[in-house]
């Protein structure tokens, strides 16, 4: 067969391990050929492309990123997109896609593959918000980043007695902000799953200062207060529908700073998450569901997506996993609850 790859919406580290492991089994053990199409979904709808062998593959494990570029675009919004892609691969004798992305991008793989399309899909998104796999390739990396910079903010918060509030990543989601501030020992965390109260997050900041030590709070960027909305970095929608967010963190910090009388800053890392090099972890993952993507094309398995599952590798149904997003649930918050204020 020729198999078509391509890589859409945010990136994330790990992406490049996934096209290695795709081209690099596809080529050896069955004999495939394949094209890389650039910039995610534009590429097969505007014919985009680049040669794909296992050369052009050699040396991209620890870099993070995407060899074959990525976009939000979504052919769906595009007047005869669907038509084009078509007639795209035909022309191209392209006979199958190995979809790698997030919400957006399979969501788009689900419905090409309900009209024809020969599509295999593989998780990826730092938000680990994609239902059906445990975790996403890109989340782990994202996690020990956002980690480290909270490790390294308590010290210079103790040192100047402030509040430090972090804003991480999470539309709809709050698993990064939930790991990290685990990991980094953060003293309030705020979820887009759970509107907050801003006076008893005071109250937990006001707290953690009697006990002479600085606080930490970590903020998803789709958090919300509960008498407020969305804070929002305007109101332009991408072509998925989506608001570009930003700004509740600096939101909270004033708030926070006059409520308590305490100077309290704030760090937004922003894409930082998703720049890098991928950990040990994200580096196996990318390459086991590369893997397993290019046995389900070789079986003609369409419409599937490999996912893990425990410690296996599994397909499912694009559709499970497309439907609704896996968002933190209150068990897991209330275990993390424990700590916030101490």
């Amino acid at each position: 067969m020729r198999i078509g790859v391509l890589t859409g919406g945010g990136d994330c580290p790990g992406l490049n391990a996934v096209i290695r492991a795709v081209v690099r089994k596809g080529v050896s053990t069955y004999g495939h050929d394949f094209v890389g199409f650039r910039d995610g979904w534009r590429g097969p709808l505007e014919g985009l492309t680049m040669p794909l062998g296992i050369p052009e593959v050699r040396g991209i494990l620890p870099r993070g990123g995407t060899i074959l570029g990525s976009s939000r675009t979504n052919p769906f919004k595009i007047e005869n997109g669907v038509e084009q892609i078509k007639s795209n691969l035909g022309a191209m004798g392209v006979d199958a896609l190995v979809a790698i992305g997030g919400e957006d991008t399979l969501g788009v793989a689900t419905k090409l593959g309900e009209l024809g399309v020969h599509v295999v899909g593989v998780p990826k998104t730092i938000d680990n918000d994609l239902n059906a796999t445990d975790y996403t390739f890109g989340f782990d990396t994202a996690v020990n980043i956002a980690m480290e910079a909270i490790d390294r903010l308590h010290t210079t918060a103790e040192s100047h007695h402030r509040t430090l509030v972090v804003e991480v990543m999470g539309r709809h989601a709050g698993w990064i902000a939930l790991h990290a501030g685990l990991a980094g020992g953060a003293n309030v965390i705020l979820l887009p799953e759970r509107n907050f109260d801003v006076e008893q997050v005071a109250g937990y900041v006001e707290k953690r200062f009697q006990h002479q030590y600085a606080p930490i709070v970590v903020v998803a960027e789709g958090a919300q207060p509960l008498d407020g909305q969305m804070v929002l970095h305007n109101q332009e929608l991408d072509s998925f529908g989506h608001v570009r967010l930003g700004g509740i963190g600096q939101w909270l910090a004033e708030q926070l700073e006059a409520k308590t009388g305490k100077e309290a800053r704030t760090v937004v890392l922003g894409h930082i998450q998703r720049g890098g090099t991928p950990t040990a972890f994200d580096r196996v993952l990318a390459t086991r569901l590369g893997l397993h993507a290019i046995d389900a094309v070789n079986d003609g398995d369409w419409g599937k997506m490999v996912a893990l599952q425990g410690t296996d590798v599994v397909r499912v149904p694009l559709v499970e996993a497309t439907r609704e997003l896996k968002t933190v649930p209150l068990e897991r918050y209330t275990e993390a609850e424990v700590f916030f204020g101490s």
